[in-house]
């Protein structure tokens, strides 16, 4: 599994869930077929942006902290539409809810992203062609911390 692809999950399992603890983290990602540390999973909420908001009782959850760089309208598409991200090479595959895959790309396309030459988009895929001088790696990332949460 792709740190894009793990970190997607857990975008999703702070969005549906309050996670109080990384070991939460890492047990509901083995329970869905992805075995990692603790390790692994703060650098990801590090690379995520997530943050432990505190709580009144005293505990604390994580959430992912508003993205701050990008466009807000381009922010908001991804983080409302992307649902996941997959790397191959210098390609990188958004998959988003049918028929939301031609938003995704517009918005892309209209506000750049550093790093991306283009986009084409399916019904629920978006393929973004990534400059091979920086890679799909970085440019999921990149998505990955305008996109807040999918």
């Amino acid at each position: 599994m792709s740190a894009a692809t793990r970190r997607g999950l857990i975008r999703r399992l702070l969005a549906e869930r309050e996670i109080t603890a990384q070991s939460e983290l890492v047990e509901l990602l083995a329970e869905r077929g992805h075995i990692v540390t603790q390790a692994t999973v703060s650098r990801d909420l590090v690379a995520l942006g997530a943050r432990k908001l505190p709580m009144p009782d005293g505990t604390g959850r994580y959430v992912l902290s508003a993205p701050t760089e990008a466009d807000p309208e381009l922010a908001d598409t991804v983080a409302g539409y992307v649902v996941e991200i997959v790397i191959s090479g210098n390609l990188v595959v958004l998959r988003t809810p049918p028929g939301a895959a031609m938003l995704v790309a517009s918005a892309v396309d209209r506000h750049g992203v550093d790093g991306v030459i283009g986009t084409v988009a399916g019904d629920d895929t978006v393929l973004v062609v990534a400059d091979e001088s920086i890679g799909g790696d970085k440019v999921a990332e990149r998505f990955e911390s305008i996109g807040g949460r999918p």
